[in-house]
């Protein structure tokens, strides 16, 4: 019943910037953390980032930290990656991820429902 969809990839030279948006349908009450994942070619899909419902405390990894900011809009059900400063490394496919409970999480396992994922690739 629960569906997210992720749009908002694309081409982008570095140093460019991009915004991902996930939009949430079905019941979502049950949904509090919303996270963002990234799966480059021959890697694991690893964290970015992830917010709390309220959007009051947010994580991100470390290599995203200072460039990427995570946000939410609950009244549109939809999440956010603003992407700045894009490096060819950013290069991934970003997949839109929630999850129940209030803890920020950076465990795949940890998230029970994904978005169908959107393409980010970055040009050097």
């Amino acid at each position: 019943q629960v569906q997210l969809v992720d749009s908002g990839g694309g081409l982008v030279q570095a140093g460019g910037s991009l915004r991902l948006s996930c939009t949430v349908t079905g019941r979502t009450f049950s949904l509090v953390i919303m996270g963002w994942f990234r799966q480059a070619p021959g890697k694991e899909r690893e964290f970015v980032a992830a917010i709390t419902q309220s959007g009051g405390s947010t994580d991100y990894h470390a290599s995203v930290k200072g460039r990427f900011i995570i946000s939410r809009d609950n009244a549109k059900n939809t999440v956010y990656l603003q992407m700045n400063s894009l490096k060819p490394e950013d290069t991934a496919v970003y997949y839109c991820a929630a999850r129940g409970g209030h803890l920020l999480r950076r465990g795949v396992y940890e998230y029970e429902n994904w978005g169908q994922g959107t393409q980010v690739t970055v040009s050097s």
